[in-house]
């Protein structure tokens, strides 16, 4: 069985506020650990039946970027909702609510 590995390496200030996020994959085509502004990590536990988070952002990351990272993650779930389950209805919901987001921030930007 092949086994695959991601790994973060996150260095913190002396608040403990992430100051830079690395990440590393056996998959990744570049060698080099790559830096990021924010990660967002959900695990399902099957045996509470509840979801683990770990969110992380640096302290630099924009506040407009943040935003936006939102919105890719959800529409990232939509897409992950369809292809797992098929539920078109749920899909589309959750795709309607980026659509609706990315409005509110364009009228933000104004």
């Amino acid at each position: 069985m092949k086994k695959s590995s991601i790994n973060f390496t996150v260095h913190l200030d002396q608040n403990n506020i992430p100051e830079k996020i690395q990440w590393d994959a056996t998959d990744k085509p570049d060698p080099q650990l790559s830096e990021t502004k924010s990660i967002s990590v959900a695990l399902w536990d099957s045996k509470q039946k509840n979801t683990l988070r770990i969110d992380l952002w640096t302290k630099d990351m924009p506040v407009e970027e943040m935003k936006r990272f939102f919105i890719d993650c959800i529409g990232g779930l939509a897409q992950s909702i369809l292809t797992s389950t098929g539920d078109e209805y749920m899909a589309s919901e959750t795709n309607a609510l980026c659509e609706k987001l990315v409005k509110h921030l364009q009228e933000e930007n104004k």
